[in-house]
């Protein structure tokens, strides 16, 4: 009997989504699990949900800051906080959508060397040639990345991946949905894992 994957709502603005980006290929993995990735802007998130960045909370500033750090040593993953923080990522996410659309074994690849390109190395992807860098390690050409942006179908594909999230309760990010059940953020992954093993 087919099972349904685990269906993962991220932001490339998101160091949380980047830290679980790291993670959820081996947990899928273990439990024979395919993961639906979903590209999303956190700016409608946040305004039905009243939030803004962490980053810019009053105490919660300044302990998002500690505990990216600490949870990305914990996962024993490269971090490094970026500035400017956050940026825009539509551009990112409509590359993501198009490599998607195409059925392109480049996409994963693509949202794992974006969110390494702004956490790990600091670049900031809200800039077209930052965007060109990443592409050119997997052998895209500026010009069709530039047009992947323009796309006006892409355009509507990011716009309804932001309204299926919010009506699946996304409340953050990363925001994961297996089996109809939701599960927000990456501390919560050894729930979902549980989830998955026992439907505790």
């Amino acid at each position: 009997m087919p099972v349904s994957p685990i269906t993962l709502f991220f932001d490339f603005s998101s160091p949380y989504s980047y830290l679980a980006s790291t993670q959820i290929e081996a947990l899928a993995a273990r439990h024979d699990r395919g993961i639906e990735w979903v590209p999303v802007l956190l700016g409608p998130v946040f305004a039905a949900t009243g939030s803004r960045p962490l980053t810019q909370q009053p105490l919660k500033a300044e302990y998002s800051l500690l505990d990216l750090a600490r949870t990305a040593r914990f996962l024993g993953v490269p971090y490094r906080h970026p500035q400017p923080f956050p940026v825009a990522t539509q551009q990112a996410a409509r590359v993501t959508i198009a490599l998607q659309q195409a059925r392109s074994p480049l996409a994963v690849d693509w949202i794992h060397r974006v969110f390494e390109a702004y956490f790990v190395h600091g670049h900031d992807i809200s800039a077209m040639p930052a965007l060109h860098a990443v592409g050119a390690g997997l052998h895209l050409p500026p010009a069709q990345i530039d047009a992947w942006c323009a796309d006006a179908q892409v355009k509507d594909r990011l716009r309804a991946n932001v309204e299926r999230a919010l009506h699946a309760g996304m409340c953050g990010a990363p925001f994961f949905v297996v089996d109809d059940e939701p599960f927000w953020g990456v501390d919560r992954l050894p729930q979902l894992e549980r989830w998955l093993q026992a439907r505790f």
